[in-house]
């Protein structure tokens, strides 16, 4: 089954924005997902059991180990996308 998550990064420090640039690189070096990103949130797009018992939890504990910081997300079943045309 295919998904998309949408991920907000919030770290609870003022430079903030190297640990989210940072995150944001670690996703993209998955090459079964395909990340997405813009100035409020990133996107991801893949396969529910790689992106939720694999990828997430594997990267967000690395954050979770290293700093104090807040993760939200938003879950949708397939993949949800709007193409300019």
């Amino acid at each position: 089954m295919k998904i998309t998550v949408e991920i907000s990064l919030y770290p609870l420090h003022e430079a903030y924005e190297q640990s989210v640039l940072d995150f944001i690189a670690k996703l993209k070096e998955h090459p079964s997902i395909e990340v997405q990103t813009n100035g409020l949130s990133t996107q991801i797009f893949g396969d529910y059991e790689l992106v939720m018992a694999k990828i997430l939890p594997e990267e967000i504990k690395k954050i979770f180990e290293s700093e104090r910081a807040v993760v939200v997300m938003k879950l949708a079943k397939g993949i949800l996308k709007f193409e300019n045309k």
